[in-house]
């Protein structure tokens, strides 16, 4: 259940950041059950791009977190994102950026919004 709850918050955080950016979008769906099934499966592989891919990305750049006070976890942050929208452009739907600009306010907004409701919303911490 932490699983698929922690994919609805992905979920929220990637539309609202696609609201509030113009070069950020989810494309695909014809309708609203199609457009939220298609955010639901953008955040499902965001979410597993964080979980492989992320780790092995901040363990090698370790020394340039260090280095600029963590404030390499913006970049690290729009990579994941990228690397989010590159994967999903293989298939007609799926999220679009337009650059690493909006790619590196897409990831900050993604990031406060998961964590803002990821505190508001109650269960399990890990």
């Amino acid at each position: 259940m932490s699983f698929v709850l922690r994919v609805l918050v992905n979920a929220v955080a990637i539309w609202l950041a696609t609201q509030l950016l113009s070069g950020l979008e989810v494309v695909g769906g014809d309708d609203t059950g199609t457009t939220v099934l298609v955010f639901l499966l953008v955040a499902l592989l965001f979410g597993v791009v964080n979980a492989v891919v992320k780790p092995i990305v901040k363990l090698i750049s370790l020394p340039l977190y260090i280095l600029t006070l963590g404030l390499f976890t913006l970049v690290v942050n729009a990579l994941m994102l990228m690397l989010t929208g590159w994967l999903s452009e293989m298939t007609e739907y799926g999220l679009r950026i337009e650059s690493f600009g909006t790619a590196v306010l897409g990831g900050l907004i993604i990031s406060i919004v998961s964590f803002l409701l990821s505190v508001i919303i109650p269960g399990r911490r890990d």
